[in-house]
């Protein structure tokens, strides 16, 4: 206190009783914080500073007041306040002049807010030298001795009324002081400004131990979690752009380098950007920035590098696997540079670890992995198929076909569709389609047989698969090294692609659509490919499947033991299974009026010993229907409107017969509607129209006939010249077709 008392050195002549009084003010008892030490380490830290000032006297006598009123718990400006107003009362007493008691007052009022200046303020606009010189010697106890730093440190906080409020706020105090200059004069900057950070850093990791933090910093965490996995996961998309070709079909003299390239990089740059985002230097931004901008610059370039699709040649997979590779490197740079930029701000002093980073580092991966499977996978798989496709033709209003008579003449005849034929359309509510080499499905009017639409693929150099779904306004189309796409059958736009986990299924029925695995496993689809149920037989079983409206039946043969072959129903929207029972291997499934129709063994024949109708919804059998054992031949079965078309030979062998035998079965009693037998050879591929006419070619003297075998009997109708007898007829509904050499012929 001695000492105290003498640095007052007759500041204000004759003011020894105002000295004595300030000096008890900072050693009374009750005060907990801003004790005499205090005001000794700012007197010091003033002599320093005071040449730098204008009014010396003031600052110092501003010095003295600036914390000589202090309240336990009270906050800086409350006691600079009340300790401005105690030297406008005392210090007339002393004749001290007005003017120099308001500027006391004022730099007293100053102190009230210590927050260290602002990261511009080397040169303000005004300087305010005396506020400036004291600000700077109150905050000299942020670089005071370590121990005496943590003594005044306890005792601010002991002075606190709510300690945990006091943490928080001091938490705050201190985030924001490291955030400035923390000293307002270069000469304090030089000489106080290192010890007093250090001073400010360890306060503050004490504080992260007291304070309950549990999310602390986890944006910091994120931000360099991200620059790291998304490095890590544009090298695996470009090392799966290497395996990939930039355009199809290949070139021969394309470069395999840029995706193996951007791979070592993006590998490399992993570690370097997590170093960078836990980084506050310049160079940690300058590398950032340089790998940010490296990404941009392959963008530009890969994008204008891209090949322009045409009918031969198609983009490949290997352009948007890039793409998306640079773009994944684009942002792991961008998330480095503004993690080292957050850092020299406000995130740079924040817990080792805690919940919030630790999520942070288990959610950043797993984002990465989402967006690579949810994200980059289905874009570049959309791009490749837009970019490859291309749908021609503006299709009108469809025509309706009309039933084919038979009568020998032509009702239309296609244009050219070399590479296919009749035997592979298919019909649908707007028309006929057709596959043809080199990925072409084309529509053709059924009343006309124009073009109506033509999609293509650049992608694909072979014949699509296709079906009709979606009760004929779709069509399905599977493409090689594609997949499944629907087609609108209207107007040939792509409606939908299947994901790629269905592109090696086959197709078990298209109305209502069934897809099969070769595992055994038989799933409901919808024509978009969302499976709606999945059911599984087992391994070591052959599964087969044909469908109602409402349900699927499903036979089941074991080929690992001796179980018995199993049938069962589901309903064909929910999967439910709703019967089963051990059953003979029924064979050639087929759906008439509503009932499954199926085929009883025969023993080692081909002819069945009986075809039974079933109910599909409760397994009954409706009824029974014998095969004459005179039958030699395959038994074929067909459906036509009510009746189930059954088509044999009626002779002892099938080597030998030269007769065909058709019957009709009326699936409603299982009796005989008609039957009828013709001197055409069973060996012809026949095709059966809607009304029950079973139709084959075969060549005679004067040219090709047709073989039609109907409730009506048996006629041979010449056909035009032109027609090709050697290849399969096609019913599509009543029309018939036919194939010329590059055309597909209809019947009138």
């Amino acid at each position: 206190m001695v000492e105290l008392r003498a640095r007052w050195a007759d500041l204000v002549p004759g003011s020894a009783p105002l000295a004595d009084e300030l000096v008890a003010r900072y050693v009374e008892r009750n005060r907990r914080a801003y004790r005499d030490q205090y005001l000794g380490i700012v007197l010091t830290a003033l002599d320093s500073l005071i040449q730098l000032s204008t009014d010396p006297t003031s600052v110092r006598l501003a010095a003295w007041f600036h914390r000589a009123v202090h309240e336990p718990g009270g906050t800086p400006s409350e006691d600079a306040e009340a300790s401005a107003r105690l030297a406008e009362q005392i210090l007339p007493q002393y004749g001290v002049a007005p003017i120099r008691i308001a500027e006391v007052a004022r730099l007293i009022r100053l102190t009230g807010d210590l927050a260290a200046p602002p990261p511009d303020s080397y040169a303000p606009p005004r300087r305010d030298a005396n506020g400036d010189v004291l600000l700077d010697a109150v905050n000299a106890i942020l670089a005071s001795d370590p121990s005496r730093y943590a003594v005044h440190t306890a005792e601010v906080r002991r002075d606190a009324s709510d300690r945990k409020t006091a943490l928080e706020h001091r938490y705050g105090d201190v985030r924001e002081l490291l955030d400035g200059h923390l000293y307002r004069t270069q000469l304090a900057r030089q000489r106080l400004g290192p010890v007093a950070r250090v001073n400010l850093e360890s306060e503050l990791a004490g504080l992260d131990t007291e304070l309950p933090a549990p999310w602390r910093g986890w944006q910091q965490a994120a931000l360099t979690a991200t620059a790291t996995f998304t490095a890590i996961a544009a090298a695996v998309v470009a090392i799966a752009a290497s395996g990939a070709s930039w355009q199809t079909p290949a070139a021969q003299d394309e470069p395999g380098w840029p995706p193996v390239a951007l791979a070592v990089l993006s590998f490399f740059s992993a570690p370097i950007l997590f170093r960078c985002a836990r980084s506050a230097s310049q160079r940690a931004r300058l590398i950032a920035g340089a790998v940010l901008a490296i990404a941009v610059t392959g963008l530009l370039i890969a994008w204008a590098q891209a090949p322009r699709t045409n009918v031969a040649v198609g983009v490949g997979l290997r352009v948007p696997l890039l793409i998306s590779a640079l773009l994944l490197l684009l942002i792991a740079g961008a998330a480095a540079l503004v993690a080292s930029l957050l850092r020299t701000r406000t995130a740079r002093f924040l817990p080792a670890r805690n919940l919030g980073q630790q999520l942070a580092w288990l959610a950043a991966p797993a984002a990465v992995a989402l967006a690579l499977l949810l994200i980059i996978q289905p874009l570049s798989r959309g791009y490749v198929l837009g970019s490859n496709e291309r749908v021609e033709g503006t299709p009108g209003e469809a025509g309706k076909s009309a039933p084919s008579v038979l009568d020998g003449r032509v009702a239309w005849v296609s244009g050219s569709v070399a590479g296919t034929g009749a035997e592979e359309a298919i019909g649908t509510r707007y028309g006929i389609a057709i596959p043809r080499p080199s990925g072409v499905v084309e529509m053709l009017d059924a009343a006309t047989g124009e073009l109506r639409w033509r999609y293509s693929r650049s992608d694909s150099d072979e014949k699509p698969v296709i079906a009709a779904t979606g009760n004929g306004d779709y069509v399905l189309a599977q493409f090689a090294d594609v997949g499944y796409l629907l087609l609108d059958a209207n107007t040939g736009r792509r409606k939908a692609a299947w994901p790629g986990r269905t592109r090696d299924r086959f197709i078990q029925q298209s109305q209502p659509l069934l897809t099969g695995e070769r595992s055994g496993k038989l799933h409901g689809v919808d024509p978009t490919g969302h499976e709606r149920w999945t059911y599984d037989s087992g391994s070591c079983t052959d599964l087969g499947a044909i469908s109602t409206a409402e349900t699927v039946v499903t036979f089941v043969s074991h080929t690992c033991d001796d179980r018995p072959d199993e049938m069962a129903a589901l309903d064909v929207q929910s999967g439910k299974k709703l019967w089963t029972k051990t059953s003979d291997t029924y064979r050639r499934p087929v759906v008439v009026g509503g009932l499954v129709v199926v085929a009883e063994p025969g023993g080692d024949s081909d002819v069945p010993a009986a075809l039974t109708a079933i109910e599909p919804r409760t397994g009954d059998i409706r009824w029974r229907w014998e095969v004459p054992r005179t039958w030699a031949c395959r038994t074929l079965l067909n459906a036509a409107g009510k009746y189930l078309i059954v088509v044999d030979c009626p002779g002892p062998s099938s080597l030998e017969n030269r007769k065909t035998i058709v019957t009709a079965v009326d699936a409603n009693t299982g009796l005989t509607a008609w039957q009828t037998e013709a001197p055409v050879s069973p060996r012809m591929k026949v095709t059966v129209t809607a009304d029950g006419r079973v139709i084959s070619l075969s060549r005679g003297s004067t040219g090709c006939l047709a073989n039609v075998i109907s409730q009506a009997g048996f006629r041979q109708v010449r056909l035009p010249t032109g027609i090709s007898c050697s290849r399969d007829p096609r019913a599509v509904g009543n029309l018939v077709l036919t194939s010329g050499t590059d055309t597909v012929i209809a019947l009138r």
